[in-house]
């Protein structure tokens, strides 16, 4: 009776540890709650489909690098005109990597004298509309979208400082590189994306944050964003937060929603943010 007993109890206890280890593994990441707002009509329909543009780049160049887990990763990038070590890697809408992020890619790279890498967090597929970025989104997984931005912090080698900058859905994952990048990274420029959650997971972070989101955005709405603050207080990070009377997606002109007022002050907050940590 006492063996019995015992054995019970150990199998109780075992599936008490098994039920933990299953709520701490598998609870989804931000950006997998982020990409869940795929099947809600209203966040879809808040997207304007982009028109179709082609971009010839005049110094840019599509790049393949290793990632982490031994794959092939693509890339947009160009090189400053000055040699610098001074990197910004941008990550593009839930449409992909077309050529309206590489355009801004490179005005970026000129405006800042600064080198440009645009992820390419979909390995070469990009949208043309909402139902193809749904399913582009939805089925990027946390694993393969870390090992694509390790690979990118590999191409650009350890002497490289790094800025991260994306929107919407590349908004959260910019946040997601910022970390991922330890003390290379030295700056993180969020356009309306997914906050991070996980407090301990912001203590990683080794740089300043600066967002910028709509007050009439529910993705994320206001709330969330309230909360991204205090979580960033609690994990001893300096978060600038920037709050505009506009919807989501109001940065990009091709939005029915877009600000120019708004857009332009981010910008320049932005440019600002970025040059005063280039030492």
């Amino acid at each position: 009776m006492k063996r019995s007993t015992l054995f019970l109890l150990a199998i109780m206890i075992t599936l008490q540890l098994s039920a933990q280890h299953m709520d701490n593994c598998c609870q989804p990441s931000a950006t997998e709650l982020y990409a869940l707002n795929g099947s809600n009509k209203e966040f879809t329909m808040s997207h304007e489909d982009p028109l179709p543009f082609t971009y010839v780049s005049p110094k840019g160049k599509d790049i393949n690098y290793k990632t982490a887990d031994g794959m092939n990763a693509h890339a947009f990038e160009i090189k400053a005109d000055k040699a610098t070590n001074y990197y910004l890697f941008v990550i593009h809408e839930w449409y992909g990597l077309n050529d309206y992020i590489k355009q801004e890619a490179e005005n970026l790279s000129n405006e800042l004298g600064i080198n440009v890498l645009a992820l390419d967090l979909y390995d070469n597929k990009v949208a043309t509309g909402r139902d193809s970025a749904v399913k582009y989104m939805q089925a990027l997984t946390t694993t393969r979208a870390l090992n694509i931005i390790k690979g990118a912090y590999g191409y650009v080698g350890a002497n490289a400082k790094v800025f991260t900058l994306g929107w919407c859905f590349g908004g959260g994952w910019s946040l997601q590189t910022a970390i991922e990048g330890g003390k290379q990274a030295v700056g993180c420029i969020m356009y309306y994306g997914q906050p991070e959650k996980d407090v301990n997971r912001l203590k990683t972070l080794n740089c300043d944050i600066i967002g910028f989101f709509g007050n009439l955005d529910k993705f994320p709405s206001p709330e969330m964003v309230d909360q991204f603050v205090k979580d960033a207080a609690a994990a001893g990070k300096k978060l600038n937060v920037n709050r505009y009377e506009a919807g989501h997606g109001f940065a990009n002109p091709s939005n029915p929603s877009h600000n120019k007022e708004a857009t332009e002050d981010a910008h320049k907050k932005a440019i600002a943010f970025i040059q005063e940590r280039m030492k």
